[in-house]
């Protein structure tokens, strides 16, 4: 049975992700621009699970249809977990990929470490009001190392620094394989089990 989903993202790289990993199993994601709608969801919860609930809250509201939104971001042990929530705006609100890994680099040589023990944590809420309770909440985490040095094509955010246990940088890794075992792909695997 084919369902319908507005995603709470305009993030084109999360937006493909959730598209392949959710296609096959019947839900069709409608995208903020094909609804030609913009929402600014303030992220002010101090956790994963908190701003992807405000997201989803604010969608389903906004459209009538269920929402997915997700919440993720680096912990790095060795910056106190930092980037954490703010990953996404680490070097500022405005802040893109670069200048964040950037300002990641900075911090960790200022430490005078080249790496770190660190993990992807994702938080994935779908607010459906047909349902009761009306929220799901699952979550994903990829544990592996950070380091100073970037490797790879592929991939988004800090995944060109990001080294998994096969000694790859996730930014090389095919789609297929980083979906298999992502904190995004085990939250949306987790979210389509606590629905079926």
């Amino acid at each position: 049975m084919s369902q319908r989903w507005v995603i709470a993202s305009s993030n084109h790289h999360k937006v493909k992700e959730f598209q392949q990993i959710l296609q096959p199993l019947g839900v069709h994601l409608v995208t903020p621009s094909e609804l030609n709608l913009s929402l600014d969801v303030e992220e002010t919860g101090e956790t994963f699970a908190a701003n992807a609930e405000l997201k989803a809250r604010a969608w389903a509201a906004a459209t009538g249809l269920p929402a997915v939104a997700d919440d993720s971001g680096l912990e790095i042990d060795a910056l106190g977990g930092a980037p954490g929530v703010y990953s996404a705006r680490y070097a500022g609100p405005a802040a893109g990929d670069s200048a964040n890994n950037a300002r990641m680099v900075r911090e960790l040589q200022a430490l005078g470490r080249t790496g770190s023990t660190a993990r992807y944590r994702c938080a994935i809420a779908l607010v459906d009001t047909t349902r009761t309770p009306d929220l799901v909440m699952v979550d994903g985490c990829l544990e592996g190392h950070v380091v100073t040095s970037a490797a790879g094509a592929g991939g988004f955010g800090y995944d060109p620094y990001f080294v998994m246990p096969d000694g790859r940088h996730l930014a090389e890794w095919t789609a297929d394989e980083k979906n298999a075992v992502s904190h995004r792909g085990q939250a949306l695997r987790a979210l389509l089990k606590a629905l079926a």
